[in-house]
């Protein structure tokens, strides 16, 4: 199997890159706040660009995980049904703050350049939304792994409400 191949399965790219916008989020989230405790200009900026790119690709994610829904819809049983619905509830739900996550550590390198005041704020801003992003996605990706894998579960999927 070569890459190309991969391509034209996007529930395997999504599952493969699914840990970026979270593992690699925090790990950046390590990094800006030793750089913040060390009070190094330079590694608050590389760690706001690593929290500006790691926030970024939940967008990628997102992408493949909707190509890839129809695929997995028909492979899971009635309750992975469920919760492949929850999970892309939770994700449409709550993307938005990974965005903005990206937005602020985007902000923080733009604004802490011309005016090196306001970047230890800025960061400290962006590692609140970081921190509020990596827990929403704690929530995301448990209903995602409990798509096809029976030994996550923990009982039946949430109960949705149906729009009106």
């Amino acid at each position: 199997m070569n890459i190309a191949s991969l391509l034209d399965r996007p529930e395997y790219v999504h599952a493969a890159i699914n840990h970026f916008p979270l593992v690699g989020l925090l790990v950046a989230m390590v990094s800006l706040v030793c750089a913040l405790a060390l009070r190094n200009r330079t590694a608050v900026f590389a760690g706001l660009g690593l929290i500006a790119v790691l926030a970024l690709s939940a967008w990628v994610v997102s992408y493949f995980g909707e190509e890839g829904y129809d695929r997995v819809l028909s492979m899971a049983d009635e309750d992975g049904q469920a919760f492949l619905q929850y999970h892309q509830h939770l994700a449409d739900r709550w993307i938005v703050l990974y965005y903005l996550c990206a937005g602020s550590a985007a902000l923080g390198i733009g604004l802490g350049w011309k005016w090196p005041r306001t970047l230890n704020p800025l960061a400290s801003i962006t590692l609140l939304l970081a921190a509020a992003s990596f827990i929403a996605g704690i929530f995301i990706a448990r209903a995602g792994g409990q798509i096809r894998h029976r030994e996550f579960r923990s009982g039946h999927p949430p109960e949705m409400s149906q729009p009106h």
